[in-house]
């Protein structure tokens, strides 16, 4: 007995949007469904004092991918925002990436050799053969001046544990640029959506059925009645009824108020990277758009522990986490009619433009 639909897409984010739109060009027959009241995903922006907020957090769209950019060019116009975080260290302001404003505030070094002379200087004089953590391992890197300022207490906050009990490998390398430029991606396209990114993946679902609200796995065989295929974008390990164990993430939380000012703190992100400020980024949303509105909207952003039922913002891809969602990616091999995607599908980071990339090459796949 031929099913609904073709197709129940679980999740209204960016994966399943891709999904969505894809098939039903393809003449497929899809529905959505999202446990939240709203699409988008964690990319969901709404307003407030007519200005654009980003309610999970900053997300600003950068790629390398032509064809990536192209394709969600379809659903939006891209502004020129350009993503120049600074870091607020007890006052003291840096710029980041770190690059030659930073190093000319530290240490007054004006050329890039000297630039790299001193940051030489501070690596050879605490190095450490064979860092055991974190702290070594980015001393090595940068020297202690710039770990002390601008990585130590972020680090300790994002990851709510001391540098030294944090394991060497989550700082592999550390962007340092001899250069006078403040832009933090290198990506030739970067840009938020005019208007936000739910009007973009609000465009990207056109004539697709959505019904928001829905819990999938409170009913799944009722749900997976109503088509032949389920593209599934929720954590894997809840998929299972977590059988063989809970996969962990950090969490984050946000305080988001309006204030009666312009411009609160004249650019959209900024980073306190002292470790007694509680939070760890300001983010100021109208500066996102270059906003003129008379008040304005910000939010502070906490690291958080994880437990189950909170928000599942980053995998932990550690080494225990990491068997446990090979054993998921076995079980999930073995759903036939099943796609698991996007970074809960995949317990995965993805940045947007790579969200879009795998979505776009399953699909495809799918389709042929």
């Amino acid at each position: 007995m031929k099913k609904q639909y073709d197709y129940l897409i679980v999740g209204a984010g960016l994966y399943g949007a891709v999904f969505a739109q894809e098939l039903t060009k393809a003449g497929k027959s899809c529905l959505v469904i999202d446990k939240r009241d709203h699409i988008a995903g964690n990319i969901y922006t709404h307003e407030m004092e007519g200005i654009q907020v980003h309610q999970y957090g900053a997300h600003i769209f950068h790629t390398n991918n032509k064809e990536v950019w192209d394709y969600l060019g379809q659903f939006a116009t891209f502004n020129r925002y350009t993503n120049s975080p600074i870091a607020n260290y007890k006052g003291e302001i840096y710029n980041m990436p770190f690059n030659m404003n930073t190093f000319n505030k530290m240490w007054g070094v004006i050329t890039p050799a000297e630039a790299a002379a001193k940051i030489e200087e501070q690596r050879k004089a605490s190095y450490t053969e064979n860092p055991k953590n974190l702290e070594e391992q980015a001393i090595n890197l940068v020297g202690v001046d710039i770990y002390e300022k601008l990585i130590k207490g972020y680090t300790e906050k994002q990851w709510g544990r001391p540098c030294t009990e944090l394991p060497a490998f989550i700082i592999k390398r550390l962007p340092v640029r001899l250069t006078y430029d403040n832009n933090y991606f290198n990506a030739l396209y970067q840009g938020i959506p005019v208007g936000g990114y739910t009007a973009m993946v609000a465009k990207m679902l056109e004539g697709v059925e959505v019904r928001l609200g829905q819990d999938y796995l409170a009913d799944k065989a009722g749900w997976d009645a109503l088509a032949d295929k389920v593209v599934y974008t929720g954590p894997i390990d809840a998929y299972f009824a977590y059988k063989l164990g809970v996969l962990e993430y950090r969490s984050v939380r946000f305080e988001t108020e309006v204030l009666d000012e312009a411009n609160y703190q004249g650019n959209a992100v900024v980073n306190y990277t002292d470790a007694e400020t509680p939070y760890t980024r300001v983010i100021e949303h109208k500066h996102f758009e270059f906003g003129t509105q008379e008040k304005t909207v910000i939010s502070r952003e906490y690291s958080a522990e994880w437990k189950l039922g909170d928000e599942p913002y980053y995998p932990v891809n550690d080494e225990k986490n990491s068997a446990l969602y090979a054993k998921y990616k076995e079980l999930a091999a073995g759903e036939e009619s099943v796609i698991f995607g996007g970074r809960l599908g995949e317990y995965q980071y993805y940045d947007m433009d790579k969200v879009v990339e795998v979505a776009l090459a399953k699909v495809r796949a799918e389709l042929a």
